[in-house]
């Protein structure tokens, strides 16, 4: 990682915020869509939860490069940006990792989405942090 992780980045990263996950389509325009998320501060990643039918799974498939970008939760003029690359595709064809976010996110009765046997975790390896 290029950018020391400082605490206000990481109380964000770690909070239940909503993200915005950029990739870029073949035509080269970018994607990006909010998206649930979980930071691992050990391993320098985040994940994801997505299906294989997915738009920016297949971007992902073509080009493995990613930026997530999350609002502080207690000023919207602060973010976090964090450049990064898809490092891993995990299958989850149950959708517990689905399951774990809704949670993480708020509810506590969370069930699998019926799309839950295309489901995978989107690892992304982290390699610069910015923002302010």
């Amino acid at each position: 990682m290029t950018t020391d992780l400082t605490a206000h980045f990481d109380r964000i990263l770690s909070a239940p915020v909503f993200g915005h996950l950029a990739t870029r389509r073949r035509n080269g325009t970018i994607q990006v869509n909010p998206m649930w998320f979980e930071y691992d501060r050990d391993a320098q990643t985040i994940r994801f939860t997505h299906t294989t039918k997915r738009g920016k799974f297949k971007n992902l498939q073509h080009d493995p490069n990613m930026t997530l970008e999350a609002l502080d939760p207690e000023n919207p003029l602060k973010y976090v940006e964090v450049r990064g690359r898809l490092a891993e595709v995990i299958h989850d064809p149950e959708g517990a990792f689905y399951v774990h976010l809704g949670q993480r996110y708020g509810n506590p009765h969370q069930q699998a989405p019926a799309d839950k046997a295309d489901r995978v975790i989107l690892v992304m390896q982290i390699d610069k942090i910015a923002g302010r």
